[in-house]
């Protein structure tokens, strides 16, 4: 029998970094959470215990700091190409860098007063190797719902099912989404805002059949919108809202009040992307 070692990458997981620019008389606040993963000729370490080609994840967690300093945080995808090209460019085992990036969002209150956002946060990852980067941008946590124009009927029954079809039911989401770009020279503050509005836009405008129907009809206003956008992956959880009986208090609900539950839920993920020319 032949024992190998597989694929393997390692790094510094979740580093927290807060920046303030204090240049100004208004200064700006930067909030991020960073994970780098690095990939190359590392087999040594994991066979013998040879460390020489292994740069500590201690000092990954510094690089992030020292970047911040030394570079400033404006734009998180901006950042993690610095962070990620350093890496393959300085380490000569290394020809995989990954940066996972999380910016969380402070509504400004004064010139230099914040009060932290809700569970919104945008996201990056930037992949660098010798010959090429990818830029993937998202969001997590957007909480949208739809109080009407959604229902759910027509679906496969068998001995198991008790759930009821509906004609008009409240259609709520958690919206997980990432999109990669098609270069990575892109105007990242506009794009955000750009794939957000999309997304958000077809979600209040499509009437809804299903959560898939409308992962689709968000996925493709992305692609219609935003022509630096190559794919679009979407997660989206149902979050039930079930009408409550309250027949035995003698009241009707004529679909006015329910009850929010959090678990179990369904989950709806797909990938929405440009067909290649010629493809079928």
């Amino acid at each position: 029998m032949t024992i190998v070692l597989g694929a393997n990458q390692y790094g510094k997981a979740e580093t927290r970094l807060v920046r303030v620019d204090r240049g100004g008389p208004q200064h700006e606040l930067r909030d991020l959470t960073v994970t780098v993963a690095l990939a190359g000729d590392l087999a040594a370490t994991h066979l013998t215990g040879d460390n020489s080609q292994v740069l500590p994840t201690d000092s990954q967690k510094n690089t992030v700091y020292a970047f911040a300093r030394q570079h400033g945080v404006d734009q998180i995808e901006d950042f993690g190409l610095v962070l990620a090209q350093h890496f393959v460019s300085s380490q000569a085992a290394i020809d995989r860098a990954r940066v996972d990036l999380s910016e969380h969002t402070w509504h400004r209150l004064g010139p230099h007063s914040f009060q932290r956002a809700g569970s919104e946060t945008r996201t990056a990852t930037v992949t660098v190797t010798g010959s090429a980067a990818v830029v993937e941008s998202g969001l997590t946590g957007l909480v949208l719902l739809n109080s009407t124009d959604s229902e759910f009927t027509g679906y496969v029954r068998d001995r198991y099912t008790t759930l009821p079809q509906t004609r008009d039911r409240i259609l709520a989401t958690e919206v997980n989404a990432r999109w990669r770009h098609r270069g990575v020279d892109g105007e990242w503050a506009g794009s955000y805002a750009g794939v957000r509005a999309a997304l958000v836009a077809a979600f209040i405008e499509t009437y809804s059949l299903s959560l898939q129907q409308t992962l689709y009809a968000m996925g493709r206003r992305v692609l219609q919108d935003r022509p630096e956008i190559a794919e679009v992956h979407l997660a989206l959880p149902n979050k039930h809202h079930l009408p409550v009986d309250l027949t035995p208090f003698g009241l009707d609900n004529p679909g006015e009040v329910f009850v929010a539950t959090d678990r179990p839920y369904g989950l709806i993920e797909g990938t929405v992307t440009r067909a290649e020319p010629g493809a079928r």
